[in-house]
């Protein structure tokens, strides 16, 4: 098991992160993770919260139009479809090496030396499954 080490900011570092950015060190959150090398998205958030003052950074609304919002599910849900076609692919291409090292075993070939032989007849094999 892989166990991440667990890091803790003492509470004079996370005062003094908050104060860079109310001071306007940093322009973003993000600008003063990326500086402090700190990894978690809200640990700076929470500390500006927790130690800031909320008037040095106003919250922001989005406004969405209904297309904005329709849009967003349909790439969304194109970005899950590619997910599974790369998948799919990737799953054939593992099967096709392992059938392809099943028949080189059976007729005691080596794979690389099998490859070189018939690398004109695997290559015009793919072009032709390709156009279907």
């Amino acid at each position: 098991m892989n166990i991440k080490p667990s890091i803790r900011y003492s509470e004079a570092f996370k005062i003094q992160v908050v104060r860079d950015l109310e001071s306007g060190r940093f322009q973003t959150v993000s600008h003063a993770s990326r500086v402090y090398g700190i990894k978690g998205m809200t640990t700076i958030k929470n500390w500006v919260t927790r130690y800031g003052n909320p008037e040095h950074f106003p919250k922001q609304i989005k406004i969405y139009d209904m297309n904005e919002i329709n849009e967003t599910k349909v790439l969304k849900k194109r970005v899950k479809e590619l997910e599974s076609a790369l998948s799919t692919a990737y799953m054939k291409g593992l099967l096709n090496e392992s059938y392809l090292e099943i028949a080189c075993e059976r007729m005691n070939e080596d794979i690389e030396s099998f490859k070189k032989k018939h690398v004109m007849t695997l290559s015009s094999d793919l072009r032709s499954k390709a156009s279907n």
